[in-house]
């Protein structure tokens, strides 16, 4: 006869509840917007910030404004931080308490009337690639390897970030849009884009992926996908072979690509499309030419009204 009290009963096994510190989840949902450098800057930005709340015996969700003013100031004295770095924790600061605001958990947010630090770029300074030094790298590249042949063209031609060339797969340029051979590719924020392909540019590319239809374009000499790091010694190398005694980076390469784009008398509409910029102000930015005192629009000016002179 079945009888039910004979069987064996488990135990229920004694657990405690998972516990998580509210803070850290709070900052976790802030930094899961975000990817990339961006995740990696905002992290350093918000682990500095609480390191300095907890020595000075503050809890960030109880902050006012005066004591932010305050942590700005220590950026400045305290670790030394340039105006742009403490620029941009703060506006990290300020991001985060307008997402705690509005996820209800403060009633003000403390950062909407902090003092930024004026970011001043003194344009003087910032001297680029002529057109000749960049027509000489690349042509130096051409000669060395056709992976960095590949690698030069990309940055200087199509004004490719490092990250994004090193991450163009052969399968990636093998399309074509409207008659146009073109690069899809994957660019900063995880926009898609769609690159033409000048017949230059596809050549040196199609030279690099030498018969391969898939895997990585440009190759380290142990055949592996080039890196950053790698990528900027190869741009540093070639540089000082070329001639060229300026302090190189691959970035200045983007740079050069949009100074020599305006150079050449391209709207700046059209430049701010080549360099996929979402504001044509950073694409100003980017113009190293701009001290260049020959095309001054004082000069077109006098010449238009010339009969009045």
């Amino acid at each position: 006869m079945y009888d039910a009290t004979r069987l064996p009963i488990s135990k229920p096994v004694a657990t405690s509840p998972a516990r998580f510190d509210q803070m850290d989840l709070i900052v976790a949902g802030f930094l899961a917007r975000y990817s990339g450098g961006t995740l990696d800057s905002y992290s350093t930005d918000i682990r500095l910030y609480r390191q300095w709340c907890r020595g000075v015996g503050l809890d960030p969700m109880q902050v006012q404004r005066p004591h932010l003013e305050l942590f700005a100031r220590h950026l400045e004295i305290e670790r030394g931080n340039a105006p742009s770095t403490v620029h941009r924790r703060m506006s990290c600061l300020r991001m985060f308490y307008r997402i705690v605001h509005v996820d209800g958990h403060i009633d003000r947010n403390p950062a909407e009337y902090v003092k930024m630090p004026k970011v001043y770029h003194d344009e003087s300074r910032m001297v680029g690639l002529s057109r000749t030094e960049m027509s000489a790298l690349i042509a130096h590249a051409r000669a060395s390897k056709p992976s960095e042949g590949a690698l030069i063209t990309m940055l200087a031609l199509l004004g490719l970030r490092v990250t994004e060339a090193c991450n163009v797969n052969v399968e990636d340029f093998q399309h074509y849009e409207r008659d146009h051979r073109v690069l899809r590719m994957i660019g900063k924020g995880g926009k898609p884009a769609i690159v033409p392909l000048p017949v230059p540019v596809a050549r040196a590319m199609d030279a690099a992926a030498a018969g391969r239809t898939t895997g990585p374009l440009v190759l380290r000499a142990d055949g592996t996908r080039m890196t950053r790091r790698s990528a900027d010694r190869v741009v540093k190398r070639l540089a000082k072979h070329t001639g060229i005694a300026k302090a190189i980076s691959p970035h200045l390469l983007r740079h050069g690509m949009v100074t020599a784009a305006l150079d050449a008398g391209i709207p700046l509409r059209d430049v701010q499309i080549m360099a996929r910029h979402s504001d044509p102000r950073m694409t100003q930015r980017y113009d190293r030419a701009r001290g260049n005192l020959d095309r001054h629009g004082n000069y077109a000016l006098a010449a238009f009204l010339g009969g009045a002179a």
